[in-house]
């Protein structure tokens, strides 16, 4: 099997992360010309993206254990189907309940993307590629973000908001076409002798619930997503709000973080691998880059009490953490657990991630309506991804494939 094969498939799916992260910008970017048609206050806000978190962390969950059930390659396929069809659902709403309900509906399709790329990243590379593939899947979470500002401000200077969800989920019916015809397992590109071996254990759904890894991972998610929402959700509204930008500067220098995530998602992924291929374990090469990523983050406590060309740097200094940090979280499941569980594990993870992102949302947006500044928040998010990292410590105490702890299965 040809190595630019893997390659090829990492960007595949990087591709979909990239229109899945385009789509949830498209609300943050268009609030304030959806605002004449249908009134959003912080709090309506809050609860729009809480809508799309709790289905969003519901589907994660279950969605992981579906495509362990279904197969990557046909799950993938309905999970992009209905999340496209979900984020073009929104030009069609003409009041604030329907915005809901498309928001509830775009969260359960893309609930299941990330524990497919994980299941997909375990099925075709080995350890010491696992965190680059991952990065550059997960660079499509900026590349999506860094995209969407200057496209969407162009396309309300010319047309209806409508129109940007129109188009968004347009994108997504495309990629369709190209994932159902490139993806296969391995096995059907290699020989027979190539194929991947027989996994030694299947975790029971049920069991996962018991091992503590699995709780570290599920909690430090919660905190760290906690942070990733609210950068995701309110960054364009703080732009907005608190430095008086307008459509246009917010597609002038919006995405300008975002690409720093991109460059965080590829030098975390490529720098666990490194240490790896240098000799070092693959528990050190994670928690190494773990850290680093962790420590970088309490600078945004910093941002009010800068000018905005500062904050600017500080939101970049963070987002390059922040998606450095997100791609070695998700790789763990793999570097853990068989691959007949990954996406079990995954999901549960992301249903952790997603959760910490709707009580933080809520939590946000109760707090800016009612007297407290952005000052407050951002001493909040400054201290989440530490208490992570120091969490994954404690209940990570080795990050290598846990002792057979259910039956046996194999590869097909």
């Amino acid at each position: 099997m040809s190595p630019s094969l893997r390659w090829r498939i990492a960007a595949l799916i990087g591709c979909a992360i990239t229109i899945s992260y385009f789509d949830r910008q498209t609300l943050p970017l268009a609030v304030t010309a959806m605002g004449r048609d249908i009134p959003i206050s912080n709090t309506r806000f809050s609860d729009l993206q809480a809508a799309f978190l709790i289905a969003y962390a519901v589907m994660y969950a279950l969605g992981g254990k579906l495509l362990d059930l279904w197969g990557t390659r046909s799950g993938f396929f309905l999970i992009m189907l209905w999340w496209s069809l979900a984020s073009a659902s929104h030009g069609f709403a003409f009041s604030f309940s329907m915005l809901m309900v498309s928001r509830f509906l775009l969260g359960m399709g893309e609930g299941g993307g990330f524990p497919a790329a994980t299941k997909a990243v375990a099925e075709w590379f080995p350890v010491r590629e696992r965190s680059l593939a991952m990065g550059i899947i997960n660079a499509g979470t900026a590349l999506g973000a860094v995209i969407a500002p200057p496209f969407i401000a162009v396309i309300l200077s010319i047309t209806s908001w409508r129109w940007v969800f129109y188009l968004s989920g347009a994108a997504g019916l495309l990629w369709l076409v190209w994932w159902w015809m490139d993806y296969r397992l391995p096995s059907m590109y290699s020989n027979p002798d190539e194929a991947p071996a027989a996994f030694e254990t299947a975790l029971p759904w049920v069991k996962l619930f018991s091992l503590p890894e699995v709780w570290g991972l599920v909690i430090a998610k919660f905190l760290s997503d906690s942070a990733w929402y609210f950068y995701l959700f309110w960054l364009p509204k703080y732009l907005y709000d608190a430095r008086g930008f307008d459509v246009k500067r917010v597609g002038y220098y919006g995405w300008i973080p975002y690409a720093f995530a991109g460059i965080g998602c590829l030098v975390g992924g490529w720098f666990s691998g490194w240490l790896i291929r240098r000799g070092h374990s693959v528990n050190y090469a994670r928690k190494m880059a773990l850290g680093l990523s962790a420590a970088v983050m309490p600078c945004i406590a910093l941002v009010t009490h800068v000018p905005v060309h500062l904050a600017i740097v500080l939101f970049s200094i963070v987002f390059f953490g922040q998606q450095s940090w997100s791609t070695l979280v998700m790789v763990l499941p793999a570097d853990l657990f068989p691959q007949s569980s990954v996406g079990s594990v995954a999901g549960l993870v992301g249903f952790g991630g997603a959760m910490g992102g709707m009580v933080f949302g809520l939590v946000v947006g109760y707090l800016l309506d009612h007297g407290f500044g952005y000052g407050v928040v951002f001493g909040i998010v400054s201290t989440l991804h530490i208490a992570a990292f120091v969490l994954i410590l404690l209940t990570v105490r080795t990050v290598t494939s846990l002792p057979a702890l259910g039956r046996k299965v194999y590869a097909t």
